[in-house]
């Protein structure tokens, strides 16, 4: 049977625990066949190892064939990763992703990832790892205003002009 996905998209998500569980949740979509491929998306900010350096070092822990592990280090955004992801994806023939991110995060993420025109559904990471509760509700209350400034930036926008979009996102 072939997987349902060309690829699962794990974005990143600064150098803590937040990383470690997309990595982890990721992998297993991966070993169950939800996609043969899987692309970590993160860059830099500062001068420590990028997010995407690490995932795929985390990958790999978790068992994901070298092979099948695609990095973009260039992001620093979520349009970013988005956008990157796009071309990435766009030059290899794919179309369907399954982008793992935490569930305050995911629907921005895939409203960005469908507006690029990629069949893009998502795959909640669920635990908290050891994160306080109020960290993790935080995380909703920060994505709400987030997900309203990402709409209204690029409401009425051609998919060309997402790449020319400054602010959040």
């Amino acid at each position: 049977m072939a997987a349902r996905h060309d690829v699962i998209v794990i974005l990143g998500a600064g150098l803590g625990p937040a990383l470690r569980r997309r990595v982890a949740h990721g992998a297993r979509l991966f070993h169950e066949g939800k996609a043969e491929q899987v692309i970590v998306t993160g860059g830099a900010i500062g001068t420590r190892p990028t997010e995407a350096e690490a995932m795929r070092a985390l990958a790999l822990e978790h068992g994901v064939p070298e092979e099948r592990i695609i990095v973009e280090d260039k992001a620093t955004r979520t349009l970013e990763n988005a956008l990157y992801t796009a071309r990435i994806m766009e030059d290899r023939g794919w179309a369907r992703a399954l982008v793992v991110s935490d569930p305050f995060h995911l629907p921005r993420a895939l409203f960005l990832f469908r507006r690029l025109g990629i069949a893009a559904s998502g795959a909640a990471v669920r635990e908290r790892c050891g994160e306080p509760r109020w960290r993790w509700y935080g995380g909703y209350v920060r994505e709400a205003g987030a997900f309203a400034t990402t709409v209204l930036r690029l409401l009425g926008r051609r998919d060309k002009r997402i790449a020319q979009t400054k602010g959040p996102g």
